[in-house]
């Protein structure tokens, strides 16, 4: 079996909390994922991404019930604003950021900032 990229079964627990329309338990979440990972693998992320704030859990029997905090655009703006915050020249990381936008992505942010958006 080959290694998944770091944080690759982080990203797919939460794509599946995302997509759920009610908690879950983690071994509905790993069912969900489909790639027959070990219970306790999702198990732990689920339990580290508590820690970390980004789920609650709920108590189910003798176990726990998940649901995300933040939904996915959420998350990415949290993020990207923790990367502004520890750097020390903001407007250097936006300047990159907006150099590397696509053209199609450049305009809608144009867009949003002509139009007074956040």
């Amino acid at each position: 079996m080959t290694r998944r990229p770091d944080g690759a079964l982080e990203r797919d627990v939460l794509a599946v909390l995302w997509g759920a329309e009610r908690a879950l338990l983690p071994a509905e979440v790993n069912e969900r994922i489909g790639g027959g990972h070990a219970y306790t693998s999702v198990a732990t992320v689920l339990t580290r991404l508590h820690t970390k704030g980004l789920v609650e859990r709920q108590a189910v029997g003798r176990g726990f019930a998940y649901t995300t905090v933040y939904d996915e655009s959420e998350l990415a703006a949290r993020r990207i604003g923790e990367v502004l915050t520890s750097s020390s020249d903001r407007s250097k990381v936006l300047a990159r950021f907006v150099g590397g936008l696509s053209t199609r992505d450049a305009a809608v942010l144009r867009r949003m900032l002509d139009e007074g958006q956040r």
